[in-house]
């Protein structure tokens, strides 16, 4: 390819940040200010250190795989095993589309319910849910055209408002800062236990991974994109934030369901409230229509390649992988009418999708780990300090952060119990489909040569987030 025509670093860090951004961070960042105030911060800023860790690792795995451009699953499969590789490809792609997915739906049919009250929102969350299910098993693609237009319109949304808020600059009434609530949470190491929740707000950045090939001077900017991108949301975030607590008690947004809808509507009255409901529904569509043949086409990789049944590797006439869509859309559809998205709460099954990526991350680094060991001399760029202190911070950092994924003992014991089964049944899935399917050693590692001329099963991922 003419290298004029490919993308420049500014477009990299536009692919991760938009990538990155989805309706749930929006949520996830009210939650968290109004737990511990303008000092959510600080969480912020240690979840940041940490991805850039693994930004780190990401970038020494593309440097010594280069013509490898789908990432996780094929990084771990070369230094961990098809145990590994099954498990941090269903953890950070599959289970986390189901329960973000749940969220996101669940959320849009909560904004056009807050319109529209006499529709019960949960009749908006499935139509819309079944809607672009059909769409996509005919292969139409019907939000591509907008997607970028969408994801870029939530991050500006983002930044305006954050703007407003910051300087009080809103139609609303700021909160005199006399009546500012006390924050629950204060003290660093309390603030630390809300990391998780900061976590998802950075979530993906690995995601300019299948587009590197079209992206300049690749060794370099693939890991600048992802810094930057971080450090960007990073700033976008907590000026978000701080105009979040300026006018909106810190009980109201911690207690919502929809905090940055009331954000909105307290700094630009009715206005806000319109301009952020249309994002948040665009948004959330633009998101799901991604999910479905994302989810369908890693799915759909791994059976190809014999990790998964192969029911997950048949198309339809249009050819189309609909086996992981229609497990997506049961799932989501369980999720919802079952209540469990409500009884859970959204918060909760964040976090739970948060303890599998985080999981993920942790596969990550050990790969880094277990590579430098067994190809030292292999070409690479060596983005580490002495004894992989990165790597073993992060691992470190993301178990930590899995121990305290909530302030709040009862919801830490439901994000557990969630993580907990899902994540034992995926192990037992794993390793009996590992043993006796595929007949290899659960940690048998796949040569660097061998996946490199492996069709990518995942280049599709970098879908996966898009405009979300």
């Amino acid at each position: 390819m003419d290298n004029t025509k490919k993308m420049g670093l500014p477009s990299g860090v536009a692919v991760c940040v938009g990538l990155i951004v989805a309706t749930s961070c929006l949520l996830s960042l009210g939650q968290g200010i109004g737990l511990a105030g303008p000092m959510f911060v600080i969480p912020l800023l240690a979840v940041v250190i940490l991805n850039g860790f693994i930004a780190l690792s990401f970038a020494e795995l593309h440097s010594l795989m280069p013509g490898v451009n789908g990432g996780l699953g094929q990084y771990t499969m070369v230094g961990l095993g098809p145990f590994a590789s099954i498990i941090t490809n269903i953890s950070a792609y599959v289970i986390v589309s189901i329960l973000a997915g749940a969220a996101e739906v669940a959320m849009c049919g909560m904004v056009l319910n807050s319109i529209f009250h006499q529709v019960p929102s949960i009749v908006f969350s499935m139509g819309i849910l079944l809607i672009l299910f059909a769409t996509n098993l005919r292969g139409v693609d019907v939000f591509s055209k907008i997607q970028n237009v969408v994801a870029f319109t939530l991050v500006g949304s983002m930044l305006t408002m954050g703007i407003v808020g910051f300087f009080k600059l809103g139609t609303g009434t700021p909160i005199a800062k006399a009546a500012m609530e006390t924050p629950a949470i204060t003290g660093v190491g309390s603030l630390m236990g809300l990391a998780a929740l900061a976590f998802w707000l950075f979530i993906g950045v690995e995601f300019i991974i299948p587009v590197s090939k079209n992206l300049k001077n690749a060794k370099r900017n693939v890991l600048l994109s992802m810094i930057l991108a971080l450090v960007t949301l990073f700033v976008v975030q907590a000026i978000l934030g701080t105009g979040m607590a300026n006018y909106v008690p810190l009980s109201t947004l911690s207690g919502s369901e929809m905090p940055h809808m009331a954000y909105a509507e307290a700094v630009l009255g009715t206005p806000g409230k319109i301009w952020m409901g249309i994002v948040t529904c665009l948004a959330a569509v633009s998101t799901m229509n991604t999910l479905f043949p994302s989810v369908g086409a890693i799915m759909q990789g791994m059976a190809e390649e014999g990790m998964l049944p192969k029911v997950f590797a048949r198309t339809n006439k249009k050819d189309v992988a609909y086996a992981g869509m229609a497990l997506l859309v049961i799932c989501n559809i369980t999720l919802n009418l079952t209540g469990f998205v409500n009884k859970s709460g959204l918060v909760t099954l964040i976090l739970a999708a948060s303890c599998f990526w985080l999981t993920a991350y942790i596969f990550t680094h050990a790969t880094v780990l277990v590579l430098r060991r067994r190809h030292p001399n292999a070409p690479r760029n060596k983005y580490m300090v002495a004894f992989g202190i990165p790597q073993i911070i992060g691992i470190v950092g993301n178990i930590y952060m899995i121990w305290n994924i909530s302030s709040d003992m009862a919801s830490r014991l439901e994000i557990y119990k969630i993580f907990g089964i899902l994540f034992v049944a995926l192990a037992v899935f794993a390793g009996l489909w590992v043993k006796f399917v595929m007949k290899k050693n659960l940690f048998e590692p796949t040569s660097i040569d061998e996946i490199s001329n492996i069709d990518e099963e995942e280049s599709v991922v970098v879908e996966f987030k898009r405009a979300a």
